[in-house]
């Protein structure tokens, strides 16, 4: 049985916040594969609390731009975000407060990597930010994310430019058909596949990326392919 009060205590000193309600906390440091159950026989998992989180720090990253570059549009400003947002910075951002070490999940769960795994991390913090609202309101929130995302977003000099849209723009300068990106396998368990994703374009063999979500796959993907037309060019 997991003591939340001294998890509570354990884990403010990480994130500069300390909860009121551990039920809500508890819930968005409860990995998937626990299987826990509420008293309406409901599965409580941090999977709610993810989906609202992703949506919270959307907004406060938003804001958090619109403030720091007055001068920029909002493709600029879109770029910008879509970096500070994808689950690769999300997920660095829990490694650097070792959210791994408080994420509650089963036996085989942890012996497979669990507390280290990408998207676990990802998923987790973006499930406590979802708590955070929820229990301390949008000021607590916002503290919390600006104090992470803030100097990312400075260390940022100019947009940047994704790889899927690098590589569109290249086709399009040589006057070549688009991209084509293509599904070619889902493996693992629901709460963590793992997809395969290819990519082709005239003159190039095709090539493939594997990630934990079909976007990511996509941008390594052509990342990849980006790689080979350099060294041909």
């Amino acid at each position: 049985m997991i003591n939340m009060r001294v998890l509570n205590d354990t884990i403010s000193k990480v994130i500069n916040y300390k909860f009121t309600d551990y039920a809500i906390l508890e819930e968005a440091l409860t990995h998937p594969s626990v299987n826990k159950r509420n008293s309406e026989d409901q599965v409580v998992s941090y999977e709610r609390l993810e989906f609202l989180g992703d949506s919270v720090l959307n907004m406060v990253v938003s804001v958090m731009l619109f403030k720091m570059f007055p001068e920029e549009k909002e493709g600029a400003l879109a770029k910008r975000k879509t970096d500070l947002v994808c689950g690769s910075t999300i997920a660095n951002v829990a490694k650097e407060i070792e959210l791994g070490n408080f994420i509650i999940m089963n036996n085989s769960e942890r012996c497979n990597g669990g507390k280290c795994n990408l998207k676990n991390l990802e998923n987790s913090l973006e499930a406590l930010i979802g708590a955070i609202y929820i229990d301390g309101g949008l000021e607590s929130v916002e503290k919390f994310i600006i104090r992470h995302w803030e100097k990312l977003a400075k260390d940022i000099l100019d947009p940047p430019q994704d790889p899927k849209t690098s590589l569109q723009e290249w086709t399009q300068r040589n006057k070549l058909p688009l991209p084509k990106y293509e599904l070619v396998k889902q493996t693992g368990p629901a709460h963590n596949p793992e997809f395969t994703i290819s990519v082709c374009i005239e003159s190039y063999d095709k090539v493939s990326a594997c990630a934990p979500s079909k976007k990511i796959a996509e941008q390594k993907a052509a990342e990849l392919i980006l790689e080979k037309i350099k060294k041909t060019t």
